[in-house]
């Protein structure tokens, strides 16, 4: 699988079977992270590879109503960092985007590996920070649950999620989020997208 393979065949695919969750693919997957770009190579991103049973069992606790498909993860990854961990350049602080860019890098490797690696956002973060003894100055930005994609869909999800299986969730107008040399007056860049 290319690149753009992985690109295009990346989904956040909600409806899990297990996977087996090695040292090596724990170790692969954080070295595709380990190469990626960052300010003047300071690597600030930090992960947590959760895989015990019973550690995900409980990181599942601090869920949120709509992400109890979790359950179903075989590893979730805790990806955090601060600000002082990368440039701070007025109020640029650089560590949100290099962070993003390193967890785009392992989830694109995972996606090779054929599994799915689905970041969220549904989570109670107190909760899952003293759980994985991260740091109190450091910020819990995601989790990423990870599995291998199942034939059969999870009983338990929605309407919408059930239907974001089966299709492609739609994707803004390229004309809509990429600009040549200037952003036009008037264009909608600062427009949540709509769901």
């Amino acid at each position: 699988m290319n690149v753009t393979d992985a690109i295009e065949t990346r989904r956040a695919y909600r409806s899990l079977d297990p996977v087996a969750v090695t040292d090596d693919l724990i170790w692969d997957l954080a070295h595709a992270a380990s190469l990626s770009a960052s300010c003047f190579n300071n690597q600030p991103w930090r992960y947590v590879f959760v895989r015990d049973p019973g550690q995900l069992a409980r990181v599942c606790t601090a869920m949120t109503k709509g992400n109890q498909w979790t359950e179903r993860a075989s590893m979730i990854i805790a990806v955090f960092s601060r600000p002082e961990l990368d440039c701070v350049i007025k109020e640029r602080e650089y560590n949100w985007f290099d962070t993003g860019m390193a967890t785009a890098l392992l989830i694109l490797r995972a996606t090779e590996l054929g599994l799915v690696a689905h970041p969220i956002a549904g989570f109670r973060p107190d909760e899952v920070k003293p759980m994985l003894g991260i740091p109190e100055n450091m910020r819990l930005l995601t989790l990423v649950i990870v599995g291998k994609h199942a034939t059969v869909p999870n009983p338990i999800l929605s309407d919408k999620q059930l239907h974001d299986e089966t299709e492609r969730p739609a994707r803004l107008p390229l004309e809509r989020l990429a600009f040549v040399d200037r952003v036009p007056d008037g264009a909608p860049v600062g427009e949540p997208v709509s769901h």
